[in-house]
């Protein structure tokens, strides 16, 4: 209902001077966030997304495909960038300087936070959201549908195995994590969990050689899991994950799935 009534006083004082997107309920959109970016750009009306963050374009930091990202000019996130551009909408997260928000509120533009999703449902429920916001319903359901097939069809119904999923900086999920939901949905048991280590948790080199899960799933930048002492826990076998596949829901949900689906195909 927020969202609807913040839409809708924008399209009364736009009245009588409307694009055409602006008329049939589409508003002009500018993403500051990297994980709705991903969303919009694939729900959003040609022409209706006028930038996406600048996160996006950059390979190390985004959850876009790179060819999908090119698409789209991108901002620094400044107000005048924005402004510029003479948005109708600006989809942020909550972490938007408030002296930016209200640069743009002044000048008519309604802005909208995206937080960080825990779960599927988490997930689902921002890209209803921005459907709904941004006049994409149609496109919305359709991308939900398709994310939650995939979750269905990537469950794994045999016995789980103990894994260690360790992220950059060595900390780990916590169970109110999306990633360690789906570990567990791909057939992983949360070996930090199981030992009471809540989300981002530090956990050391020392603390899993002396207690070693069965798989370690380190991201590419977590750099001791291929420490020579690793070596040492021989009953462990270990895969890499690109940390790409974590940063969002969304989109990225079914790429993640399917990595995560091969390492425990390999594991049997």
């Amino acid at each position: 209902m927020r969202l609807a009534a913040a839409l809708a006083m924008v399209l009364t004082a736009c009245s009588g001077s409307q694009p055409e997107s602006i008329a049939s309920g589409q508003p002009t959109i500018v993403s500051l966030n990297p994980c709705a970016d991903a969303i919009l750009a694939e729900i959003a009306a040609p022409g209706q997304l006028l930038a996406i963050s600048h996160y996006s374009h950059d390979p190390a930091a985004s959850s876009m495909l790179a060819a999908e990202a090119a698409r789209f000019a991108t901002t620094g996130g400044t107000a005048e960038e924005v402004l510029a551009l003479a948005p109708d909408m600006v989809v942020a997260d909550a972490y938007i300087p408030p002296a930016t928000r209200r640069a743009l509120e002044q000048a008519g533009i309604v802005v909208e936070s995206v937080g960080m999703a825990g779960s599927l449902e988490d997930s689902l429920a921002q890209i209803e959201a921005l459907g709904a916001v941004t006049g994409n319903a149609p496109r919305a359901d359709a991308l939900s549908r398709q994310i939650a097939e995939s979750w269905a069809a990537h469950r794994w119904d045999g016995r789980p195995v103990s894994a260690l999923l360790w992220q950059q900086g060595g900390i780990v999920p916590g169970e109110t994590s999306l990633a360690h939901k789906l570990l567990a949905q791909a057939g992983f048991a949360s070996h930090s969990a199981a030992r009471g280590m809540g989300q981002g948790a530090y956990l050391p080199l020392e603390r899993v050689l002396a207690d070693p899960p069965q798989v370690v799933i380190a991201t590419a930048k977590e750099r001791a899991a291929d420490h020579p002492a690793m070596d040492m826990a021989s009953d462990t076998v270990r895969f890499e994950l690109d940390p790409t596949l974590l940063y969002c829901g969304g989109p990225t949900i079914p790429r993640a799935l399917e990595r995560l689906g091969e390492i425990r195909r390999a594991v049997g």
